[in-house]
Order: C-alpha cells, then sequence, then structure tokens
C-alpha cells in the first residue's frame, strides 16, 4: 500500500505566472530558495535541491494542470516514482494551487505533505507576494 493525499493553497498570482514559475529552473529555484534544474516539455527531467528531488514530466496542460513522477534520495531504492499532478485555477485575483501526491512509500505521505507545505507552499507565497 501506498500514501496519497491533497493539499491546496492560495497564491497572490495569475495562473499564467504560478504554471510558468513551476516549470522554468529559475523561477522555481528562487521560490524555493535552492538548486532547480528543470528540462522543458513533456519527458522533459528535473532535479531539485541537488539531486535530492528528481523526476520527469509527463503532462502539460497549460495554464492549469502539470502531472510529473517524483521521488527523492529518502524513497527505498526498490520503491518506483510518486505521481505528482498539479492542478491551478482562477481564485479571485489571485491561483488556487492543488497538488496530490500519489504512490508514495507507506508511511512516508505525512512527512511529504509537511514538506509541501513548509518547503513550497510557504515560501511560495512570500514569493508571489513579493512580485505584487
Amino acid at each position: 500500500m501506498s500514501d496519497r493525499f491533497e493539499i491546496s493553497t492560495r497564491l497572490p498570482a495569475k495562473v499564467e505566472a504560478v504554471y510558468r514559475a513551476w516549470l522554468d529552473p529559475s523561477e522555481h529555484a528562487a521560490f524555493i530558495d535552492g538548486g532547480a534544474e528543470i528540462e522543458a516539455g513533456v519527458q522533459g527531467k528535473f532535479s531539485i535541491w541537488d539531486g535530492y528531488i528528481t523526476g520527469r514530466t509527463l503532462e502539460l496542460d497549460p495554464p492549469g494542470r502539470i502531472v510529473q513522477t517524483w521521488r527523492t534520495t529518502e524513497f527505498p531504492e526498490a520503491s518506483p516514482d510518486s505521481h505528482l499532478e498539479i492542478r491551478l485555477a482562477p481564485d479571485g485575483t489571485g491561483t488556487r494551487l492543488t497538488l496530490l501526491h500519489s504512490g508514495i512509500p507507506d508511511g512516508q505521505g505525512p512527512r511529504y505533505e509537511e514538506g509541501w507545505q513548509e518547503n513550497y507552499f510557504t515560501p511560495m507565497q512570500k514569493y508571489f507576494s513579493d512580485k505584487t
């Protein structure tokens, strides 16, 4: 059995800006305050925080949906990559980002759910607030 969760946040930016920032290595690095290498397009590979997170992009539906494989160096070696779906929708003058993360090795879900909040959602709030 694997773990899964769904979390969301509201960001003070337009959907197109959030979509672009997620896929742009410079902007992604800026909002997480760490390294980000992201190859463009479907099947493009990515590496975040010096290889701690790796994966590849499976689907792009601009500007509302990004689907990626995702794993960290903490996954057991035999575990398959997890599945990440990012949904972006207008929410007033901002964007509702909903993140569905599934296929996480059993028992690791709560740690990654907290990690998304601390290492992505909180810094993204600041990053996009500073841009307005």
